[in-house]
């Protein structure tokens, strides 16, 4: 079992609201790092590679005539025997100047772990930072101990150890800190990182069953914004209204470019912003094939020419560069912000890889609901009327039982209702965009509610009975209130 490690769990963070309010000033003090999960030198030499860029490649607005560097990758390790410690450590993001980033092993972003169904996970989780923390596994269904409930949060200098065993369906994940009222100034200042699930369907153990991208081939994509002062390092305001930088970063890289080869390539993508929205799409335009989302495969692929992505939401795409010529390009786009993300350039070498798989995996539909639960998020601090209560169950569900969760609006969203413990599926939205789209069906744990919209949910919790919470992943409401315990029994 899981158990809190020197200072002591569970603590309270005791934050005066009127402080959260005006923002968490920036930490000082020593860099702090560690390398208990591999080095990151590799990776910081490649980001220093620069690309020249000419103008035309950046068509449509963005970022104009600038150099490139490569895409970070960052190592991928497996979650058993191992320390992860959040930590200031400066890294080098902007050229020529260091940031001081707050990071999960000196790395921004965190290292990815990867593991298959059936594995145990046992983590030894340290705190270095100089205020209260805790880390959550935002899609993994761990019980109650394990979850990185914010009443689990330790003290500066704590430690906490994970300890479970992994049993859902194959998808990309990822882990980040979950303590009240601290979550967005710790998620935006670095950490961060994906943790992907395998099984059997997705890539088999022996084989590879569906034919997916692997190895080189599948490319793992934190993509967020961010804002930096004239040393380099983050500016941030942890306001309810949510926090916007003026900026992109891919995996950490600012300007990034990737060498493709004539291959069909698997990204698994995370929005990992505190509230900024995506809206993807490539130039010169060419499908996204979504073939899954949060809770992983879908049961068949959609070429989409363009795909929004809210806070928290995770797609598995894969993109098709069999006809690309050797240093011919395309470019991954924001069409709202009008930035350019991620630059792909041909290598022009031809591969006999993985082709586009032919079928995925059925998907049983949740029906016949026992229960209607209607959830408001009202302004930018209260979810059905209330302010968060750390200490308040709010609603208890049944294990195994199908419920019907309705998700309104209430002004200033948009609102990416994350739920903790299941995943869902969704069935319907009406007002404002009026439809389910293409990358949010199957299984989601997180999904987009517009102003003006009602999103309707059907949600089974098969995993662990225990304490989770509902809450919003525009990073400002979660830390202003928005978010609510209940209990599953």
């Amino acid at each position: 079992m899981p158990r809190p490690e020197g200072n002591m769990s569970r603590i309270q963070p005791q934050v005066d609201r009127r402080a959260f309010v005006r923002g968490i000033a920036a930490v000082g003090g020593a860099v702090l790092t560690s390398a208990a999960l591999g080095s990151c030198d590799r990776a910081d030499e490649a980001h220093h590679h620069v690309l020249p860029v000419e103008p035309e490649l950046a068509a449509g607005g963005g970022n104009g005539n600038v150099s490139r560097v490569r895409l970070r990758i960052p190592p991928t390790v497996a979650p058993s025997g191992v320390t992860l410690s959040a930590a200031p450590a400066g890294v080098g993001i902007l050229p020529g100047k260091t940031t001081t980033a707050w990071t999960y092993n000196g790395l921004l972003p965190g290292p990815t772990f990867s593991a298959r169904r059936g594995d145990r996970v046992s983590i030894s989780y340290i705190n270095g930072l100089a205020e209260p923390s805790i880390t959550h596994w935002h899609g993994l269904l761990p019980d109650h101990a394990n979850d990185g409930h914010p009443q689990q949060a330790v003290a500066p200098g704590g430690s906490y150890a994970y300890d479970f065993t992994i049993d859902q369906r194959a998808a990309l994940n990822w882990y980040h800190p979950h303590p009240h009222m601290l979550t967005g100034g710790q998620v935006y200042r670095g950490l961060a990182g994906g943790f992907i699930v395998r099984d059997d369907v997705d890539t088999g153990s022996v084989g590879n069953p569906l034919g997916l991208p692997v190895g080189a081939y599948e490319v793992p994509l934190i993509i967020r914004d961010a804002s930096f002062d004239s040393s380099g390092n983050f500016q941030f305001s942890n306001k309810s209204s949510g926090f916007f930088g003026n900026m992109s970063l891919v995996n950490g890289t600012a300007n990034p470019y990737l060498n493709v080869d004539r291959a069909v390539y698997r990204f698994r993508v995370l929005n990992g912003c505190n509230a900024r929205i995506w809206r993807l799409a490539l130039s010169p335009a060419a499908p996204l094939i979504v073939i899954g989302n949060d809770g992983g495969l879908l049961d068949q692929s959609y070429p989409l020419s363009e795909i929004s992505l809210g806070p928290g939401e995770r797609l598995d795409l894969l993109i098709d560069f069999r006809s690309l010529a050797a240093s011919a390009t395309v470019m991954l786009r924001c069409l709202d912000a009008g930035w350019d993300l991620l630059q792909f350039v041909g290598s022009g070498i031809n591969v006999l890889g993985a082709g586009l798989p032919t079928s995925l995996p059925s998907i049983v539909p949740l029906a016949a609901p026992v229960v209607t639960r209607r959830f408001t998020f009202d302004g930018m601090t209260r979810l059905n009327g209330k302010v968060y209560d750390i200490n308040a169950v709010e609603f208890q569900v049944p294990l195994g039982q199908v419920e019907r969760w309705v998700f309104v609006t209430n002004g200033n969203g948009p609102h990416p209702v994350h739920v903790h413990g299941a995943t869902f599926q969704v069935q319907k939205r009406t007002g404002g965009r009026g439809r389910v789209f293409d990358w949010e069906r199957g299984w989601k744990d997180t999904v987009v509610v517009n102003d003006r919209e009602t999103v309707e949910v059907l949600i089974r919790f098969v995993a662990h009975t225990g304490l989770y919470v509902i809450h919003c992943h525009q990073l400002g409401h979660e830390d202003g209130g928005m978010m609510a315990n209940f209990e599953v029994v």
